[in-house]
């Protein structure tokens, strides 16, 4: 009985320490978005699957650049009606879920995005159909646009015809009939794109012209005037 109340003594001074270890500073890139006011989106909704694809090289620039930022923020308003795409989503397509591929940027990595498009040799005056110009902002640099798709119960991404961030007419929503008559996309590719447009749509999202994958939840004007620009 002495050996196991001081082997429990023992055990218990020794898990002190670590039981009183304070929690793991976040990385300093999301301090600052959560000094401003913005929500990690998991928070909000845990369904909701993220793989930001500037925090990887599998983007048009080809390189890390969001570094330890690896989770989606976005204005609480803007998080609260992704929550709400998710759950139409799931009502609709049982097992399916939302998968963010971007969410608030840093308007640092706006330059970054913006000179990248340089290198691929898009022409000036066509470079703000694809990346805004940093001078101005993205309204991912309020906090207040979602690039996003939509992944099946398996956790697979839904067959969109293009790869997020084409760049080219494949990937205007405005052209896709043009596409579909052409035989460049399929009915099937249509239809999944439709399926993320309604659910965004249904949640005061608004859809953008140029990228099938990316959705404002206000105009740049409001969002400025609200919330300002994360540096």
């Amino acid at each position: 009985m002495l050996k196991t109340a001081i082997y429990l003594l023992l055990a218990g001074f020794t898990a002190l320490p670590a039981a009183a270890q304070s929690p793991k500073p976040l990385p300093a890139i999301e301090q600052k978005m959560i000094d401003r006011g913005l929500v990690d989106i998991q928070k909000v909704d845990a369904g909701i699957l993220v793989e930001l694809k500037y925090s990887t090289t599998d983007n048009f620039i080809g390189r890390d650049v969001y570094g330890e930022l690896t989770r989606a923020y976005l204005q609480p308003e803007m998080a609260k009606r992704l929550a709400k795409a998710n759950a139409l989503l799931q009502k609709e397509k049982p097992g399916y879920k939302l998968l963010v591929y971007d969410a608030a940027r840093p308007n640092s990595v706006q330059y970054d995005l913006w000179n990248a498009l340089d290198n691929l040799k898009i022409p000036a005056g066509s470079k703000t159909m694809y990346v805004a110009d940093p001078k101005i902002g993205s309204n991912h640099n309020f906090g207040c646009a979602i690039d996003l798709t939509v992944a099946d119960a398996n956790g697979k991404p839904l067959d969109m015809g293009t790869k997020f961030d084409f760049f080219g007419p494949l990937a205007y929503p405005r052209s896709e009939q043009e596409m579909l008559k052409k035989g460049k996309l399929t009915a099937r590719q249509v239809e999944n794109r439709q399926l993320l447009r309604n659910v965004m749509t249904q949640a005061g999202f608004k859809v953008n012209t140029t990228e099938w994958w990316h959705f404002d939840g206000m105009s740049k004007a409001q969002a400025r005037a609200r919330y300002g620009i994360i540096p």
